[in-house]
């Protein structure tokens, strides 16, 4: 997997995970919304960590700055 997300991009990311899933926790969100949500948050999180996101290949999108 070659990375495709920027320091920026997934900084952004964490942010929205955090505030999704605290949204469902503190019971903001609930029920159908809420579960969606917390999937969001999820593979935000995982896609930060891993500095890839499998719907930019697709897209034609990379953030990710390159040294040439």
């Amino acid at each position: 997997m070659k990375k495709n997300m920027g320091n920026a991009d997934r900084i952004i990311r964490v942010i929205l995970a955090i505030v999704l899933i605290y949204l469902f926790y503190s019971g903001t969100l609930t029920g159908t919304l809420g579960y969606v949500a917390l999937v969001f948050g999820i593979v935000f999180i995982l896609t930060s960590l891993v500095s890839f996101c499998p719907l930019y290949p697709v897209l034609g999108i990379n953030t990710c700055s390159t040294k040439k």
